[in-house]
């Protein structure tokens, strides 16, 4: 295969993975995200056991909220509480929280 068919089938992969994180809806991801905001939504939580600060979702990158809520829902990531959250979403709800959640404002 020449260069030129390569570049454009990289180019169109590319493409459709992007397009693939916009499938979400940002209004049913914000209802969706009702549970999520009891922990990831208060500014400089931490859990009480093991300690560590909730992380804030807020401008984070749909990618990489899909990626590890489908992690957590799978058991591929070890968060007991996290993998009972996302053990009940499908992968539209993903894709509505993440799209929610890249829109939401970013607070440090």
């Amino acid at each position: 295969m020449s260069t030129a068919p390569r570049a454009v089938l990289a180019a169109l992969f590319i493409a459709s993975a992007g397009s693939a994180y916009a499938a979400g809806d940002v209004e049913a991801g914000r209802i969706k995200a009702n549970t999520c905001m009891g922990c990831h939504g208060i500014p400089n939580y931490t859990n009480a056991y093991p300690t560590y600060r909730v992380p804030r979702l807020g401008g984070q990158h749909p990618e990489y909220i899909v990626t590890a809520l489908k992690e957590y829902r799978d058991g591929k990531r070890a968060h007991p509480t996290m993998h009972v959250q996302a053990l009940s979403l499908s992968d539209q709800d993903i894709e509505d929280i993440s799209a929610y959640l890249a829109k939401a404002p970013a607070h440090k």
